[in-house]
């Protein structure tokens, strides 16, 4: 018998690849031996083409082969005429527990919107027959029990995805014109003798959209009223990306008017309405604090942190291999898993699937196609208010450490003012940040181990924060340039020039308080480095732990050491003395044990004195 990785080699295709074949049962005689697959040694590599190496055209896919679903977001489209992988198992799911209003909160671009569509497809109540829909996928092998609920319900659908305006009046009138689309397809209710004539004119009101704002809170609970009496069956009402106008509202100084308005617009749909089927909520945060949700006790929460349905937004392990299988390219398995996995929702291994079906489409070229889909506001309003200590754990993180943090799941955009620690908690649940280890506090919060997923969104990380230091004058993309010019060129004098630029335009005298925060303020001059280094920072290294190692990771590039000092009202010689020693640390400590263990021969040390705004470099 041969494990995985052995049949991997010898079909030369990954390892994960056989292992998913192993799972869905398509290599006979496969057994499993504790965690490990076991295959006959004579097995052959099965030939229906789910394992193939093939050739793979960079100017698209294969006519042969479906087209990905980029960008649909329509059930019915998206299962017919794309590749669709199946996440119809979530009703089965739902109709097991049967939570009253559910509300699952997912990073952007990771199916929110085309499993809510698919939801409404599953459950309305329409005169096309939708079943057609479902009969080829795992949904309808559940049973009776599960397809007697398929077209049995009216539903009421609003997606917030696009309410994302400047001011609260444009929010108000997009808000009204989606209701007042969402009526126009319920016009059924206009011809029903159930209906009285003082709702109908409100119908007509809605339908208009000439309703005030208090009028347009109550258009979710009138429509299901009037649908429930109609049809004689109260409503399903799906919510799609419910807090993307309030992500708007807090940074386009508009939060207190959306959080009041969505306080009554969800209260009089979830709270005690009896005409109530099932709700359903998408979004990114949970907005507790705000009591959006104020008194409804029937709201299930199924957020990043949940083993409840952790395995339907995003896709798996298995899903992954087998898409790469069909469309040919299964030896890119492992450069995908590089920039889009490492994504914990549960106990669930996920990739992000906008960024999977965009690499698949544009011929496997790895690139931040997720961070590139819209603004990364939350990242921005991260930086706006960290401290000392959160700005050095951020240059951690892009270095590739992991950061120990409180996450509150209950936390809200205002809240990063209020205590900036948050931050985590914010990055986490928006995509940012995945969770490594996690302990569930005594008040409901968790102490985990977080750090950044993959390339992709280490990529935006280093963007964002060159961006933002930027704006706020700290720092030109020629002073960055010439930091990373001196470094290679070994130039302490250029070096010592372009810190000197960066501190004398961007930092108050008052900031520079600690060591610490010349610390973070190198390694996020160097961060931008990384493609050429492993950037590393507080690590043992021979009698002691060095401030700053660049090991480069290819041999033309020396190796660097850097060693941070910092005192108080020091004159030019003093701060050159400090730098001298500095550098004596680095060479009495043996800090470049480990790089010259790993075979780097040409190694710089830099020695770098602070006091103030002033810095002097010494190297050898």
């Amino acid at each position: 018998m041969k494990t995985c990785k052995e049949m991997a080699s010898i079909w030369n295709v990954s390892v994960r690849a056989v292992s998913s074949l192993c799972k869905s049962g398509k290599i006979p005689g496969a057994v499993k031996n504790g965690k490990i697959w076991l295959i006959p040694d004579n097995t052959q590599k099965p030939a229906d083409g789910r394992v193939s190496t093939g050739e793979y055209s960079k100017k698209g896919m294969n006519t042969d082969k479906k087209p990905l679903p980029i960008g649909i977001s329509d059930y019915v489209r998206a299962q017919l005429d794309y590749y669709y992988v199946d996440k119809t198992m979530l009703i089965r799911e739902f109709l097991d527990q049967k939570p009253l209003v559910s509300l699952f909160t997912r990073p952007r671009r990771f199916g929110k919107t085309l499993n809510m569509d698919m939801l409404r497809v599953y459950f309305e109540k329409t005169d096309a027959d939708t079943s057609k829909y479902f009969k080829d996928k795992d949904i309808w092998k559940c049973g009776e029990g599960y397809r007697m609920h398929q077209g049995k319900y009216p539903v009421i659908f609003l997606t917030f995805k696009d309410v994302k305006f400047d001011s609260w009046k444009a929010t108000v009138e997009k808000i009204k014109s989606l209701l007042q689309e969402e009526y126009g397809r319920h016009q059924e209710v206009l011809m029903s003798d159930k209906i009285s004539d003082y709702e109908k004119k409100y119908f007509n009101k809605v339908l208009s959209a000439t309703e005030n704002e208090v009028e347009l809170a109550s258009s979710l609970e009138k429509l299901s009223k009037m649908l429930a009496i109609h049809y004689d069956k109260a409503p399903i009402i799906i919510i799609d990306e419910y807090d993307t106008p309030i992500q708007e509202g807090y940074s386009k100084n508009f939060y207190d008017e959306i959080i009041g308005f969505m306080r009554n617009f969800f209260s009089g749909a979830f709270k005690d309405n009896r005409n109530l089927s099932y709700g359903f909520l998408t979004g990114i945060l949970r907005i507790a604090q705000e009591s959006i949700f104020s008194g409804l006790n029937n709201l299930t929460v199924n957020s990043v942190m949940d083993e409840a349905y952790d395995r339907y937004f995003g896709f798996t392990n298995e899903e992954v291999s087998e898409m790469l299988d069909y469309y040919g390219v299964a030896e890119k398995e492992s450069e995908l898993q590089e920039w889009y996995d490492g994504y914990l929702f549960g106990n669930e291994e996920i990739y992000n699937p906008w960024s999977v079906i965009n690499y698949i489409s544009k011929g496997c070229i790895p690139q931040a196609y997720w961070v590139n889909t819209g603004k990364n506001e939350i990242l921005e309003d991260v930086l706006k208010v960290a401290d000392e200590d959160i700005t050095e754990k951020l240059y951690s993180l892009i270095l590739g450490n992991k950061v120990l943090a409180r996450i509150d799941q209950n936390v809200v955009y205002r809240s990063l003012t209020d205590d900036p620690a948050n931050i985590y908690s914010l990055l986490l649940v928006a995509g940012y940040l995945k969770t490594t280890l996690k302990e569930l506090q005594a008040d409901g919060s968790y102490l985990c181990e977080v750090s950044i997923p993959n390339k992709e969104i280490a990529s935006v990380y280093k963007s964002e924060v060159l961006t933002h230091l930027m704006q706020v004058g700290a720092v030109s993309r020629a002073t960055a340039d010439k930091i990373a010019e001196s470094l290679f060129l070994n130039d302490y004098v250029k070096l010592e020039k372009a810190i000197a630029e960066y501190m004398d335009k961007a930092i108050s005298y008052y900031d520079t308080t600690s060591e610490s925060f010349y610390h973070g303020l190198v390694l996020g001059l160097i961060a931008m480095m990384d493609n050429q280094y492993k950037i590393k920072s507080n690590r043992e290294s021979g009698k002691g732990r060095f401030d700053i190692c660049l090991m480069p990771r290819n041999n033309k590039h020396p190796g660097m050491i850097m060693e941070l000092k910092w005192k108080k009202n020091l004159d030019e010689n003093e701060l050159a003395f400090l730098a001298d020693e500095a550098i004596c640390q680095i060479n009495s400590m043996e800090y470049d044990s480990e790089m010259k263990s790993e075979g780097t021969e040409k190694i710089l040390k830099f020695g770098i004195a602070f006091s103030g705004k002033r810095v002097c470099v010494k190297t050898i």
